[in-house]
């Protein structure tokens, strides 16, 4: 369960974000600018907030009265950006393996050969990334994000980049990350008709708050897109 109570002020901009996720695929979801990719920063260590506290499960992630702030190196935390950010030099295996090796784990081939299955990738693993569709390069990102074991993955708004050949490629692959890796999830994105799909809870964000926590009720009436 990830524990969420936290202020931030980014210049004129300021957030307030309150909720708990209790496992699963929790969305984050709202229009651009509404502070998703702010609020998983701070979730993952990597932007302070300027009080407030993160606990996930039994752990203090974030308290500011307590002076307890876990660098993101040690908070095993999976986290796939748009654009993936895969090493351009190194072959998919090798990046694969990137995710492990900067987490200290010792090899382990069977949960390698677990991740390659599931997001259906034993084929592109000579490859460099230059070679790797859109999809595919995700595919390959989301694997690496597993690979070290997280205790929680973020997902920033990993379709974004997409045409809707590619999305419509990769959503399945999410929705067995969803049902076979039992890594819970926090997926941002705001499209509706994606978390739909994707989603078994929701947290809706506009100009800075949460504004509402549920289930995919949430998204009824939402527009397709909220990018606008």
């Amino acid at each position: 369960m990830l524990t969420v109570d936290i202020a931030k002020r980014l210049g004129e901009f300021s957030l307030l974000a309150r909720f708990v996720s209790p496992g699963g695929a929790t969305a984050l979801f709202g229009p651009s600018g509404a502070g998703k990719t702010s609020l998983v920063n701070m979730i993952a260590g990597l932007l302070l907030p300027d009080r407030g506290r993160i606990a996930l499960d039994d752990t203090v992630l974030f308290d500011a009265e307590k002076g307890i702030n876990i660098p993101a190196h040690r908070r095993r935390i999976g986290y796939v950006y748009q654009e993936g950010r895969l090493f351009p030099h190194l072959s998919v295996l090798r990046n694969l393996d990137y995710g492990r090796w900067m987490s200290g784990l010792s090899p382990d081939e069977a949960q390698t050969r677990r991740i390659i299955e599931l997001l259906d990738v034993a084929h592109l693993l000579k490859r460099r990334p230059g070679r790797l569709s859109g999809g595919e390069r995700q595919r390959v990102a989301i694997g690496r994000a597993l690979l070290m074991r997280p205790v929680l993955l973020l997902l920033d708004e990993p379709l974004a980049s997409l045409d809707a050949g590619r999305k419509a490629e990769i959503l399945p692959y999410l929705e067995r990350l969803r049902d076979e890796a039992r890594v819970p999830m926090i997926y941002v994105s705001h499209h509706a008709a994606e978390l739909r799909r994707l989603a078994t809870s929701v947290v809706r964000m506009e100009a800075g708050r949460v504004i509402a926590v549920g289930g995919l009720e949430l998204l009824d009436g939402a527009a397709t897109d909220l990018s606008a």
